[in-house]
């Protein structure tokens, strides 16, 4: 099967170091290798309401998170860039996966079995130089990936807060000349590294 990357853009600065990083690792990614590029910030995406036992009806699924719904399912891989913020990803990125809550019953109850199997990964950048304080970040989307049955690729981290800085990260440079080329493990409970 060909793979195909959704690559989600969850910074609110455009063109900021998590997107240089990630874009960095893209490039190594043969030619042929379907390519989709969304920003979450630019996208509309209501915040999650859950209604499974209020008795209430899910809000209508809007034209963006539709857009979002139907990307993720086209991809056999999922790139969630997003800058380290308070130690976890950006709420632009949470807000995304608080939706996948809603879309495992509507308007699509075969999400997460269509979702298993799948691989998502991390990219970010960072202030900090000490990799530990990303762990939070780390566990959300390697948890995420378990509870679906989907494989974790891990995060690819770099260290930069001012506009450009990542590239001068020779360590987050040589990761990502290989960081899509190793092949993922399934997700497992409980956190193991891959």
């Amino acid at each position: 099967m060909a793979r195909s990357f959704l690559f989600l853009l969850g910074s609110a600065r455009a063109e900021g170091n998590t997107e240089l990083l990630a874009r960095a690792a893209a490039e190594q990614l043969p030619g042929d290798t379907e390519q989709r590029w969304l920003d979450l910030s630019r996208l509309r995406l209501p915040d999650y309401q859950d209604v499974r036992h209020a008795g209430g009806t899910w809000p209508r699924e809007e034209s963006d998170e539709a857009l979002l719904r139907e990307a993720t399912l086209a991809a056999t891989d999922v790139v969630i860039a997003s800058p380290l913020y308070w130690y976890s990803v950006s709420s632009y990125a949470k807000r995304y996966l608080d939706h996948w809550s809603k879309w495992l019953v509507t308007p699509d109850p075969g999400f997460k079995e269509k979702m298993a199997g799948r691989t998502l990964w991390g990219v970010t950048a960072m202030a900090h130089s000490e990799e530990v304080v990303a762990e939070p970040l780390v566990l959300t989307l390697h948890h995420s990936a378990a509870y679906m049955g989907m494989r974790f690729g891990g995060v690819l981290l770099g260290n930069g807060s001012r506009p450009g800085q990542v590239l001068a990260d020779e360590r987050a440079a040589a990761r990502a000349k290989a960081f899509f080329a190793r092949e993922a493990p399934l997700a497992r409970f409980p956190y193991e590294e891959g």
